[in-house]
């Protein structure tokens, strides 16, 4: 399969397809995301709380971020490579934004950058963009400014926060003034079913979103340990589950077979249920079963539906479908 483009993404923002992301730190989950078939690879600095035990991803640093984003670009091949600037290089001005910028792209191997509250230093993506570095700008309620917002940041990470209503006419200025400075797409977070759709309608860049995302988008990111089960919080309260893999996989070589087939399995249903439309605001395995349990049902009715319907009801819907 050929490499992703940043023209291939807005190709299909055009056609109506749903891009699909996942946000990996490491290696092996690079290749299992890449191999999946996601159009892009994101290195977040979320890496701090998730894989390092930290209380929040401010504690970053620049020359973390490098030795992250060279691990996951060794596992993609395809997918485009994006890597997140921890805070610090855009607030310290243009001049550090921009330095910084060019080392994730030639020591991390980046194919792209992403810049949390981008709209708030639109000459820095300029300068960015001018340099040859390509920007996914972040904007909405995220985790560098939600105490901006007063939400605290494990309360977001719950995935219970949402832009107010009122918020739509500035987001959707913030959208345009990023898209006019250069970026090459948003990521919206927690966009909300008010100011989501407003924003993606008002930019021709595709607008995807993680946290707090939805349908309206034009596509989705998923934390691709979230999207796989692999946290203790998956877990929590099912101990069976271990010994019912123990049984079926005895033998250790076996046993890692099977987790890495289940970890593939589980990154290419979730990619299905984004380019369906159904984008899965679930955090843990248990949600994410349930969730795909409810898109099998939605298609087994569908099918059901169309197999009682006469040859004319059939030809009438594909008239009506776009």
């Amino acid at each position: 399969m050929d490499k992703t483009s940043i023209s291939d993404l807005h190709a299909m923002k055009r056609d109506g397809r749903k891009i699909v992301g996942v946000v990996a730190w490491d290696y092996q989950i690079a290749q299992i995301a890449d191999r999946a078939g996601v159009e892009i690879v994101s290195v977040g600095d979320s890496v701090g709380t998730n894989l390092w035990g930290r209380p929040d991803p401010i504690e970053v640093t620049l020359d973390e971020m490098v030795i992250v984003c060279k691990a996951v670009r060794r596992g993609v091949k395809r997918a485009l490579v994006s890597c997140d600037f921890p805070y610090g290089p855009l607030q310290q001005g243009t001049d550090t934004a921009l330095a910084a910028a060019r080392r994730l792209m030639t020591e991390g191997g980046a194919d792209m950058v992403k810049l949390d509250a981008a709209a708030d230093f639109p000459d820095a993506v300029r300068a960015i963009v001018r340099a040859g570095v390509p920007v996914f700008a972040q904007m909405g309620i995220t985790p560098q400014t939600a105490a901006k917002h007063g939400i605290d940041y494990a309360t977001m990470l719950k995935g219970r926060t949402e832009v107010p209503a009122e918020m739509t006419a500035r987001l959707v200025a913030e959208a345009r003034l990023l898209e006019d400075a250069g970026a090459a797409l948003i990521d919206f977070t927690n966009s909300g079913q008010a100011a989501g759709p407003a924003v993606t309608r008002a930019v021709k860049i595709p607008v995807i979103g993680g946290l707090g995302g939805g349908p309206w988008l034009d596509g989705r990111m998923r934390m691709a340990h979230a999207a796989s089960g692999y946290a203790a919080a998956a877990i929590d309260g099912r101990p069976e589950t271990y010994a019912k893999d123990q049984g079926r996989h005895s033998h250790p070589a076996r046993c890692l077979r099977a987790n890495g087939d289940r970890h593939h399995r589980r990154h290419r249903d979730a990619l299905r249920d984004v380019r369906l439309g159904a984008a899965p605001s679930h955090v843990c395995a248990g949600g994410l079963r349930r969730h795909r349990r409810e898109v099998d049902d939605t298609q087994r009715l569908r099918a059901r539906e169309a197999a009682r319907a006469s040859p004319e009801e059939v030809h009438l819907h594909r008239l009506r479908s776009p």
